[in-house]
């Protein structure tokens, strides 16, 4: 638990992916700018394609914490 709250990258990312698989919109981000809002938008991705192929609920939460 520790390691995730240290590396903020990983953290948005996981963050933007929650975000994307639950159909919320990319003006959602709560980052301004820099590596975390780039982690954030990748998640984001990400998780709106695996949203669109089907992988919601828990199928969507084990893919993104495997990530």
């Amino acid at each position: 638990m520790r390691r995730q709250k240290r590396d903020m990258n990983e953290r948005a990312f996981q963050r933007g992916y929650q975000a994307g698989v639950t159909g919320k919109s990319h003006d959602s981000c709560p980052h301004e700018n820099g590596d975390s809002r780039q982690q954030w938008v990748n998640g984001w991705r990400e998780g709106r394609v695996d949203n669109w192929e089907g992988f919601t609920g828990v199928a969507g939460v084990h893919k993104g914490v495997a990530h």
